[in-house]
């Protein structure tokens, strides 16, 4: 019959412990609002004369019936 070792160290009960759970972290917070209103630019916005050119509609074909 095989001997495991079990005999000459006898049964203990392990020394060892979990270890307690970590508090979880606190929750992130929220950035500041502290940035005011934006004033416009001095000397105003680039206003390309073409513009209104980009942004309009061109005529769709009519299909054929």
């Amino acid at each position: 019959m095989e001997s495991y070792g079990f005999a000459e160290e006898g049964c203990t009960t392990p020394k060892h412990r979990i270890p307690e759970a970590f508090k979880c972290p606190p929750p992130p917070k929220k950035k500041s609002q502290g940035v005011a209103k934006r004033k416009p630019p001095k000397n105003g916005y680039f206003q390309p004369p073409d513009l209104d050119a980009l942004f309009t509609m061109q005529p769709r074909p009519e299909a054929c019936a």
